[in-house]
This record gives structure tokens, sequence and C-alpha cells, in this order.
């Protein structure tokens, strides 16, 4: 397919679980080890603390944010220590704007810009020329206690200062049952308003960080796709054809290559 990127999503837990500064390094220098024989690049995605970091209100889900975020960062450091040079970037946790994926609790801007600022200098003291990409965030019409729409999430993000602490902006863009070129305005007209349920959406996260002056930045598409499966019932009701997502798939890259340059970055296709 002339993909040139891995991404490996890297547990907290599997690496440093039992006790802070113990580290299990067989799994993730074996995924290094392989990734360098391919001669390609690789993305790690951090997230799931292990139970000695979970914080002291305790958590209802499998991903939620420590008690100290600097915990996340001493991590974080030895990561990238141990990968100086042959890791190229990193993701700073997934969806935290649902509430499954922090802790199950209200998910809240402000909190996840303190874990990010933790990664960020981490990583940035152990190896300066690795990407520190943001979490991509899920779209979404829920509200809280559950879930924060992305872009309500990412306008928190800046609001609390996050800018300093990214290199690359990660979103999500999956294209539901629409074909990539189908616009945000489209899909809110058959969706009471919705914006998100296209790979356009990404254009509305664009235009946040522009209104932030960050517009210097790239952004990198941490997910996206078309599903194909039709049993699954939350997933089931936006499947496509085998032979819809394989033209999707090739035409959403076309569609960013020719409206996105020079700031789309990165392009990570999930779970096909």
């Amino acid at each position: 397919a002339g993909f040139t990127w891995v991404k490996q999503h890297v547990g907290w837990r599997d690496v440093e679980g039992i006790i802070k500064g113990h580290y299990d390094w067989y799994f993730t220098d074996r995924i290094v080890a392989d990734v360098e024989r391919a001669g390609l690049n690789v993305l790690f995605r951090v997230d799931r603390e292990p139970v000695w970091a979970i914080a002291s209100r305790g958590t209802e889900s499998y991903n939620g944010p420590p008690e100290n975020p600097q915990d996340f960062g001493d991590f974080c450091y030895a990561l990238a220590d141990r990968y100086q040079g042959r890791v190229q970037a990193y993701q700073v946790w997934n969806e935290p704007n649902l509430a499954r994926e922090w802790g199950g609790w209200t998910p809240n801007p402000a909190e996840y810009v303190e874990l990010l600022r933790a990664c960020y200098t981490g990583i940035k003291t152990a190896d300066p020329d690795a990407l520190v990409i943001s979490a991509g965030l899920s779209p979404t019409g829920n509200g809280p206690p559950d879930a924060m729409p992305d872009t309500e999430y990412l306008i928190g993000m800046y609001e609390a200062g996050a800018a300093p602490y990214f290199d690359l902006l990660g979103v999500h863009a999956p294209g539901f049952k629409y074909p990539p070129e189908i616009s945000p305005e489209e899909v809110a007209a058959k969706h009471d308003g919705h914006r998100f349920f296209c790979f356009r959406h990404v254009e509305d996260v664009r235009e946040i960080m522009v209104r932030y002056g960050d517009g210097d930045k790239q952004v990198a598409v941490l997910e996206m796709g078309w599903t194909i499966d039709p049993v699954h019932p939350s997933y089931a009701w936006f499947a496509v054809t085998p032979e819809q997502q394989a033209d999707y798939l090739v035409r959403a890259f076309h569609y960013a290559r020719e409206h996105w340059s020079p700031w789309i970055g990165l392009m990570t296709v999930i779970s096909i």
C-alpha cells in the first residue's frame, strides 16, 4: 500500500506496571527493532495508567489520568530516552474528550493539558528531535458528563495554554457512511446540525487552530477509515462495502493532498 509509518499502542501499565521506575522493555524493544528492519517510521500512542498511578478518586474505565501528571511525564522521559532517535513521534493519550478514556470522569481539557505538558517536557528533554502529537479527539455530539464535542474540547485546550506543548495537532477523521469529499455543511443538513459525521470535519478543527494563532503547525490524522462491520450495533449503521472502503480510502488521501497541503501531516488508517 505504500505506507511509511506504523502506529503502535504502548500501554504505560505494560512497561512500568509493577512499581514506579521498574520497566519491562521486551515488547517495545521488539516493536522498534521490527520497524527498523522494515525501514519504517514509528509513532507510539502512550496511555493507560498502571494501578500504582491511579488517582485517589478511583477510576471507572480502563484508561484514566494518573494522580500525579509528573509520573506520566517521568515515564515519557524514560521511553524517549531509551529510544532516542529511533521512535520518531509520540501521541499523548487517546480521546480524552470521552469519559471512558478519562477514568470514567467528566472530560476536562485543562486536566489533559497538565498531562500533555508533563509528557511533552519529558520527551523533549530526552529526545528533542522527537515529535509530540496531541491526543486524537473523538468526533462526537454528546456532552458532559459522558463526553465533550471535539471542537469544544480543543478550544478548552487552547484556553488552558496547550499550544506550546505539542508539535502536531492530533485529530480523528472517521468517514462514517459518506464519501470523503462530502462537506460538514452537507452532513449537518442530514444530522440535525451535527457537522462531524464526515472525513472533512478535520477542516473545522483546523479553523480553530488558525483562530488561536497556531496555524503554522501541521495536523496529524491519528485515526481514519470506513468500517465494513455489519454486526456491532455501535458501528453497523455506518458500515460500507469493502469496495466502497477501498475507494474512499484512496480518495481521502487524494483529497487531503489536493486541498490540505501544506498543513496536513501523518494520516493513519486504523482497523482496515
